[in-house]
C-alpha cells in the first residue's frame, strides 16, 4: 500500500460529516502503518474548522499502531481550530454537527487505550472505543473499559471475532453474521451497562444489505474510507 497514491485526507469527502442524518459514516486511518503525514491530517482539521464539518478519524493502539506523540498532535490541533470532540452516541442522538473531530479507537487494546487517558483529559476530549472480543477480555480489562465509560468516553461495537463482514455473509449468511458476530458484540456491552449506539464494521468492510439489516439495532454503522490508492473503498461516498 506503501507504493499507491496517497490522497491529501481533506479531499476524503466521506470522512467529513455535514449534519446529513447519515447512518453510514466513515473514518481514515492514523496509525503509522496508514502513511498519513501531520500536515495531511492538520489539513483535514483546517477543511472541517472552515466547512463547519465533523472530521472522523481513527486509529487502534495509541503507542504502539500510533505514536503518543500523532495523537498529541492530533487533540491539540482539534483545540487550536475550536474543534468540538464528538462522539458516535451523538451522531445518533441527532446532534454532533460540525465544527469538530470525531476520534475513535478500534478493537480491544484496552491497557493502551487506558495510557493515552491522560492526553484526552489534558484536552478535554471525549472519544469513541468500538470494541471487539469484549467477552472474551479478563475482568481487569472490563474493569478498564468502565473506567474509560465513566471519565466520558463511548462505549460501542466492533463485532465478536473482528471477522470481514461481507466474506462471512457470502460463506454463512447473512443471518448467520448478525447472529454470531454483530448483533452478540452489541447485546453483550449493553448487557454489561453500555447504550451502545454505533458498531463499526471490522476493516470497514460492509455491504448495503448489512447495512439495512444491522441498522434495524443500531442507528449508527461506521466503515472506513483509504487515503492510499488503488484499493477497493468501502465508503459509500
Amino acid at each position: 500500500m506503501a507504493a499507491g497514491c496517497h490522497s491529501d485526507l481533506a479531499d476524503l469527502d466521506g470522512v467529513f460529516y455535514d449534519g446529513d442524518g447519515r447512518v453510514v459514516h466513515c473514518a481514515v486511518n492514523l496509525d503509522t502503518s496508514a502513511g498519513s503525514s501531520l500536515a495531511s491530517i492538520d489539513t483535514a482539521l483546517d477543511r472541517a474548522a472552515e466547512r463547519g464539518e465533523v472530521v472522523e478519524l481513527y486509529a487502534h493502539r495509541p503507542g504502539l499502531s500510533v505514536p503518543l506523540a500523532t495523537i498529541e498532535h492530533v487533540l491539540a490541533a482539534a483545540r487550536d481550530r475550536n474543534l468540538a470532540f464528538v462522539t458516535y452516541a451523538e451522531f445518533a442522538a441527532g446532534a454532533g454537527t460540525g465544527p469538530g473531530l470525531a476520534l475513535s479507537f478500534d478493537d480491544s487494546g484496552v491497557t493502551y487505550w487506558m495510557d493515552a487517558q491522560p492526553l484526552f483529559q489534558r484536552y478535554g476530549a471525549r472519544v469513541t472505543f468500538f470494541i471487539s472480543r469484549y467477552a472474551a477480555m479478563s475482568d481487569d480489562h472490563h474493569a478498564l473499559v468502565r473506567r474509560l465509560a465513566d471519565a466520558g468516553h463511548d462505549i460501542a461495537a466492533h463485532s465478536v471475532r473482528h471477522l470481514r463482514a461481507p466474506s462471512y455473509v457470502e460463506d454463512h449468511g447473512l443471518r448467520a453474521y448478525l447472529a454470531d458476530e454483530a448483533l452478540p458484540s452489541i447485546e453483550v456491552l449493553r448487557d454489561a451497562g453500555y447504550p451502545v449506539t454505533a458498531y463499526a464494521y471490522p476493516f470497514g468492510a460492509r455491504t448495503d444489505e448489512l447495512d439495512r439489516a444491522i441498522a434495524k439495532h443500531v442507528p449508527i454503522l461506521r466503515s472506513v474510507s483509504f487515503a492510499v490508492g488503488p484499493v477497493s473503498d468501502p465508503c459509500p461516498r
